[in-house]
């Protein structure tokens, strides 16, 4: 499923990934690393979103109907999710 997060919610994230890291080991650049959490978090939502859109697309494109939140709903929606994953490489 579709999760848009705005660029708060993801700075938070990063904040509290950030946060986590540093007590483990020493964040040379606290700026820099959290740029790069940012991105990473930013480039995974992206990946996901695109991900659901061609799984939606494809269970629309059946030739019957099958119901969102059915059983088979969700069993397609996941075979395919790892379909697209594993051709796509994401």
């Amino acid at each position: 499923m579709s999760v848009h997060l705005s660029d708060n919610r993801i700075t938070a994230l990063a904040r509290q990934i950030l946060r986590v890291i540093a007590t483990e080991g020493e964040v040379v650049n606290e700026r820099a690393a959290l740029t790069e959490v940012k991105r990473l978090l930013s480039e995974n939502f992206q990946r996901d979103d695109k991900i659901d859109e061609l799984v939606r697309r494809k269970i629309a494109s059946l030739s019957r109907r099958v119901v969102p939140g059915s059983t088979e709903w969700d069993v397609l929606y996941r075979r395919y999710s790892e379909e697209e994953a594993r051709k796509h490489k994401f």
